[in-house]
């Protein structure tokens, strides 16, 4: 994607360093995080500085890679297995991060040089897997949709194009009339941050909701379709996506609204039948006690917003049930939610 006139991927590799949009920064400052080594990857990935089911697989990747190409010594193995550790530890609900490691893992047991052509190949797999998304979904857009997402699955979460933006691109630029409902996304506001940010530097008409208003707009018969992200995908096509998701697809049953989950067959976890078994991830009570933004002078500053005696409980994802899902568009098509059909994909590919 452009900014500025300059294309640039979210995450890639030079020599052994990791190079990476900063999104924490983002929309106020655009600027280029550098890490040197695994752990400092590990550090971004932990900060979300990088962040988005794509985005974190290429992301641990290619900290799976760094590892095998710094690690020296007798005990090169051993410091090898415990960044694999660490990598492993940073996001325990997103699928790609260990997809990804895996496959880095196994290539670098032959060399390091194997280990970074894995890493580089998972980065291109997932561009072209995004641009082919948007390819699929965009079939499902008619010529005026009004479109609702959650959080943010664009190009910021993956290499490239995204996922549940990318059929909106796509669109867009078949000369569709699309517009946008950006749910914010509290606490840590990726929709009204980041969704906002992309959309507004591809030209595409658009508006920030706060997240309790998408039931009068759809009450309204003002969204044709809702599009979202996944961070994990059962064998039964049980989602988890950014908390909040749930929510959506209840109401989007109820008022008879079409709800697609736009992902990768990466993301997809064939080894848990359902979202029962999904491990859901809690973060920090602070992002719910606090909120950043910028100061009159564009400063970033953090500021609470709650109560200062009061606890936060704060799930990172939740899980929409299969029976909610229209249908999950992927790079090889559409698949209806459903054992058998994910089998079905899943045994040709």
């Amino acid at each position: 994607m452009n900014v500025g006139g300059e294309h640039y991927r979210t995450v890639w590799m030079e020599g052994t360093a990791v190079y990476m949009i900063n999104q924490n920064k983002l929309p106020f400052r655009f600027e280029i995080l550098k890490s040197e080594n695994h752990w400092e990857t590990c550090m971004a990935i932990t900060d979300m500085a990088v962040r988005g089911a794509g985005a974190l697989g290429v992301a641990a990747g290619f900290a799976m890679a760094q590892a095998f190409l710094l690690s020296t010594g007798k005990n090169k193995l051993v410091l090898i297995r415990e960044a694999r550790q660490d990598i492993e530890s940073t996001r325990p609900t997103a699928r790609n991060l260990f997809y990804a490691v895996e496959r880095v893992y196994m290539a670098g047991l032959n060399s390091p040089e194997q280990a970074l052509a894995e890493a580089l190949k998972i980065a291109e797999e997932d561009a072209s897997s995004s641009q082919k998304i948007g390819e699929t979904g965009a079939e499902l857009i008619g010529k005026k949709a009004n479109i609702l997402t959650h959080c943010n699955a664009g190009w910021l979460a993956f290499t490239d194009y995204g996922t549940a933006l990318s059929p909106v691109y796509t669109a867009k630029n078949q000369g569709k009339d699309v517009f946008v409902y950006v749910d914010e996304t509290r606490p840590r506001s990726q929709g009204g941050r980041l969704t906002a940010w992309e959309l507004e530097n591809e030209m595409v008409p658009h508006v920030v909701i706060a997240d309790n208003t998408a039931a009068s707009l759809m009450a309204g018969k003002k969204v044709d379709m809702v599009i979202v992200g996944a961070d994990r995908i059962a064998a039964n096509g049980d989602t988890a996506n950014k908390i909040g998701t749930l929510g959506l697809a209840v109401l989007a049953k109820e008022f008879g609204i079409p709800f697609y989950v736009a992902a990768p067959l990466s993301t997809f976890d064939i080894s848990i039948s359902s979202g029962k078994d999904i491990v859901i991830e809690e973060r920090s009570g602070n992002e719910v006690m606090y909120q950043s933004g910028a100061d009159i002078n564009g400063n970033i500053v953090k500021i609470r917003v709650n109560n200062p005696g009061s606890k936060a409980y704060n799930p990172a994802f939740d899980v929409t049930p299969a029976k909610y899902i229209t249908a999950i568009i992927t790079e090889k098509g559409i698949i209806k939610p459903g054992s058998v059909s994910i089998k079905r994909v899943f045994e040709n590919y």
